[in-house]
């Protein structure tokens, strides 16, 4: 009788980082450049000779047969986590779920699975990193002790698809992906190779059942996903829960939907029982606004689908050091950089050179569109001069480098919603089409950054 050969293993070194592979260790990595990075992992060689049967012909379809009547979303009892997702679950898809530890990610996937569960839909909540116990007393802070989900706590990838298999859930939520480990490789949970053939499987078996999967992973130092990228190419929808660990609001965003737009915005606030939905944030990030201060503006971010008000506080103050500082919390530091030069070549102040700048956007609202350039703008000359704006007044558009104000899409939602908070006028850029009028709303147009500082802090 021939005796089987046993099959052949081979080191590989590969970066956490940016996944190059080595068959030599380095401490730099060629990639990256970075250091420590390259860890080894042990790979299984396929066997020669092609495949042990034979392959089954598989006839390609038109597009007129392909049907889409199974592709009906599912509304997951959570109208912030729709909006993101695009209106709702979509039956095969593949989303992952990114954020800082404690930010929320198990609290607000748990409150999903507790609203499918009571809509009569079959969910599997599948723990690596905690025990049964520790997921029912989330479940009893939620309200959600008596509700039928079907809980696992395991690890290994085999007994899950198994479980998968067997319960046939229409949605299935895996947290975390980072602590699955399959058996087929000798490397430890994590690992690149792990991550990626864990993840292979479970994508391929949800697209085959046409169940739902939703995957946490955790993120590095800098905030972006682990993995490195590798997750985000094999899934659907990638979505950020993002926010300060000591402050209540917590905004989820999408950076990638195939099923929907990306750049969507949903805000939470979390309370001791668990996250609720902000419908109006624009209200609640600018319920707290006192007396008119110098240093603040607002202005009208565009997230998604949704116009959203953030207010902008800046502070500039005589810098001791050779090399003023520049801090910036959910503005764009390389932005800033640009706006205080035009504000020092451009409108006059100079001394800005000199002074210590602190930008700050609130309610944990990143603002990555140059529309909220004049707002900024604007805010740290009224902190500059101590001259300050009129709270009932707010600012949009885009600063370019020679100081002329450039207009910026979606401007009549924009300006909408500043009437139904409650602003009275609004500063925005000249162009050759007529501005919407906004009845309640007095549109001030402007041509130049100077122009604009000057009227809003002419009072």
């Amino acid at each position: 009788m021939a005796k089987l050969a046993a099959p052949k293993l081979k080191a590989l070194y590969v970066c956490q980082q940016c996944g190059f592979q080595s068959v030599k260790w380095a401490g730099r990595c060629p990639g990256c450049s970075q250091w420590n990075t390259l860890v080894e992992e042990i790979v299984e060689e396929a066997p020669r000779g092609g495949a042990a049967g034979p392959i089954e012909a598989v006839a390609p379809l038109t597009l007129a047969e392909i049907s889409l009547d199974d592709t009906v979303r599912v509304h997951s009892g959570i109208g912030e986590l729709d909006r993101v997702l695009g209106g709702g679950l979509v039956p095969g898809s593949v989303v992952l779920v990114g954020g800082e530890p404690g930010i929320g990610k198990s609290t607000l996937l748990l409150a999903m699975a507790g609203s499918l569960a009571d809509a009569g839909r079959g969910v599997l909540y599948i723990s690596g990193e905690e025990s049964l116990r520790q997921t029912k007393l989330r479940a009893e802070r939620l309200g959600l002790g008596g509700s039928s989900i079907a809980l696992l706590a395991h690890t290994q990838l085999e007994v899950i698809t198994e479980a998968i298999r067997h319960a046939k859930p229409e949605v299935v939520v895996m947290d975390s992906i980072q602590v699955i480990e399959t058996a087929a490789l000798n490397s430890s949970p994590g690992s690149i190779g792990q991550v990626r053939a864990c993840a292979n499987e479970l994508v391929r078996l949800v697209k085959s059942s046409k169940s739902a999967l939703f995957l946490v992973g955790h993120v590095t130092k800098d905030g972006s996903l682990a993995g490195p990228k590798a997750l985000e190419h094999l899934v659907d929808t990638v979505l950020y829960f993002e926010g300060e660990p000591t402050s209540g609001f917590r905004v989820l965003r999408s950076t990638k939907n195939r099923f929907g737009a990306t750049h969507e915005l949903g805000v939470f606030h979390m309370t001791s029982e668990g996250l609720e939905q902000v419908t109006n944030p624009s209200e609640l990030f600018l319920s707290d606004r006192t007396e008119a201060v110098a240093g603040c503006m607002v202005t009208a971010s565009f997230e998604g689908s949704r116009p959203l008000l953030v207010e902008v506080q800046a502070l500039t103050s005589p810098s001791g050091l050779g090399l003023p500082r520049r801090r910036t919390a959910g503005v764009d530091f390389n932005r800033l950089s640009m706006l205080l030069a035009v504000l020092e070549r451009r409108v006059g102040l100079g001394q800005l050179a000199s002074q210590d700048v602190f930008v700050s956007s609130l309610g944990g609202v990143r603002l990555i569109e140059p529309a909220a350039d004049l707002g900024i703008a604007i805010a740290i000359a009224s902190s500059f001069k101590e001259r300050p704006a009129s709270r009932r007044d707010l600012a949009i558009g885009e600063v370019a480098l020679t100081g002329e104000i450039r207009p910026v899409a979606n401007l009549l939602q924009r300006l909408n919603e500043a009437k139904r908070v409650g602003f009275e006028r609004c500063f925005v850029a000249a162009s050759r089409h007529h501005e919407p009028a906004v009845e309640g709303i007095e549109v001030v147009t402007v041509r130049h950054v100077r122009e604009a500082v000057n009227t809003a802090l002419q009072g």
